[in-house]
């Protein structure tokens, strides 16, 4: 039986090429989970929120071990991605933030990655 751990990997992140295309956020998030070699258990799911003020894509997909959901606003100058991964698999950050940094124009980037398994403890990666 394999340890089941929980990481929490939070990413913030500004960009000059916010996705506004659902099925691009889709394909996004299929190479990501393939990326952290997790399996997919429903989605990717994409929408666009068209209101003023709040315009930009939310995307998720509940992966076995837990679930990856993506926020991106797209009116601002640069745009803002804001990603969250929950895992109980193991899986690595410089992944993810490969995987963003090749897929957007990254202007700046912050992240925490959380251990959740008794308390929220920043994991140094």
């Amino acid at each position: 039986m394999k340890a089941v751990v929980h990481k929490h990997f939070l990413l913030r992140a500004e960009v000059n090429n916010p996705l506004t295309n659902k099925n691009k956020g889709i394909k996004f998030l299929t190479r990501l989970i393939k990326k952290i070699k997790m399996q997919v258990m429903y989605g990717p799911v994409a929408t666009y929120c068209k209101q003023e003020g709040n315009k930009g894509m939310t995307a998720f997909a509940i992966i076995e071990t837990s679930h990856i959901v993506m926020h991106i606003w797209d009116e601002s100058k640069p745009g803002l991605v804001q990603l969250d991964v929950y895992s109980c698999a193991p899986f690595e950050p410089k992944d993810v933030i490969d995987h963003l940094n090749e897929n957007f124009d990254v202007v700046k980037m912050d992240y925490k990655f959380i251990d959740r398994k008794t308390k929220f403890t920043e994991v140094k990666s």
